[in-house]
């Protein structure tokens, strides 16, 4: 099992975070205007766009701290043109916002910008100890990645979990969003099978059009057969009915809450907007952990206890995770490599 090396404030945080969300660097006023929405303490994903500046994302970070949430940028390997590029993008964002975790990310260029072929390339060039990075996120693919073989994906995952875990950072597993809830719960089994015991997050896009959602998922490279968007709910000849995804969703937790997956929540693409989509997953989560449609609402004790794979398992991580000092992460100085699995 890996352990998870989390301080105080962060533990803070995970323990009130029923779910995760991304957002854009164009689209960080849609946060503020959502604000009240939103739980206080939530991580918010900042996408690394090619078509936006380092200033938005160091912006958008600002934004999200200042609004009472916790800002998680994404590092996009292969759109850095330089080491000094990247230190950079992260000292501005350490003194903007303070983020507690980084997410590292392969990205969506053919071709490196710059020295970074890989997210591993990136990892392994010191940036960790660099700037006192603890704690990291890395993303899976349930459903398979469109160029990359599954068995390759797998070994880029335990070498990232392995290289973190040595370093003494805590890590976590966002998932790209997907239509097969058979898909993800099998991955989530293999995960698991692994020993693999890190907190995942599981990628739902929100309510949206029919047409842009399927757009989005080709352009993440996510399956749009017919099969698996008539198993989540959709018909591809309506393509302005706006789907919503509690066919999904509710399939997924079913599957969760019949097995031992210890700690797993959902990450929201708002697609469709971040209110419409904030409003949704909280009306969700109260349906199916709080009371059914017309009950009276719990009590706030209740509240706390009842959505028990996703504050549970959190709440026991951090009673082991207090025994357990941060450590430095111990890298090399800035160096570009790509030895090990790519990706």
């Amino acid at each position: 099992m890996h352990d998870l090396c989390i301080d105080a404030q962060s533990r803070r945080t995970s323990t009130c975070s029923l779910f995760t969300l991304e957002i854009t660097g164009k689209d960080i006023a849609q946060i503020q205007s959502a604000k009240s929405e939103i739980p206080a303490g939530t991580p918010i994903n900042i996408a690394f766009l090619g078509n936006e500046t380092h200033q938005q994302r160091i912006g958008a970070a600002r934004i999200i701290r200042d609004s009472g949430f916790e800002p998680v940028p994404i590092i996009s390997s292969r759109r850095l043109r330089s080491c000094d590029d990247l230190d950079d993008l992260i000292g501005g964002l350490i003194q903007a916002a303070q983020p507690q975790r980084f997410m590292f990310v392969g990205g969506d260029p053919a071709v490196p910008a710059g020295p970074y072929a890989d997210s591993l390339s990136l990892l392994k060039s010191g940036v960790l100890d660099r700037h006192a990075i603890r704690q990291v996120g890395i993303v899976g693919y349930p459903e398979g990645h469109p160029k990359i073989e599954n068995d390759r994906l797998w070994e880029a995952l335990r070498w990232k979990l392995t290289f973190l875990q040595d370093a003494g950072c805590s890590v976590e597993i966002t998932t790209q969003f997907g239509f097969d809830a058979d898909a993800i719960v099998d991955w989530l089994t293999k995960l698991r099978g692994f020993d693999i015991g890190v907190p995942v997050r599981i990628g739902i896009p929100g309510p949206t059009e029919v047409g842009k959602l399927i757009r989005f998922a080709r352009q993440f490279g996510v399956a749009t057969s017919t099969a698996a968007l008539c198993q989540y709910g959709l018909s591809p000849a309506n393509l302005l009915h706006r789907a919503r995804p509690e066919r999904f969703a509710n399939r997924l937790v079913d599957s969760i809450e019949a097995r031992q997956f210890g700690s797993v929540i959902f990450h929201l693409y708002p697609f469709g907007g971040i209110l419409d989509s904030v409003q949704w997953m909280t009306g969700f989560l109260r349906q199916r952990r709080y009371a059914p449609p017309g009950a009276a609402q719990p009590s706030s004790e209740r509240r706390s206890s009842a959505p028990r794979i996703i504050i549970s398992d959190l709440l026991r991580q951090d009673s082991q995770s207090a025994k357990h000092s941060s450590r430095s992460c111990k890298l090399p100085a800035c160096t570009a490599t790509t030895k090990g699995p790519s990706k």
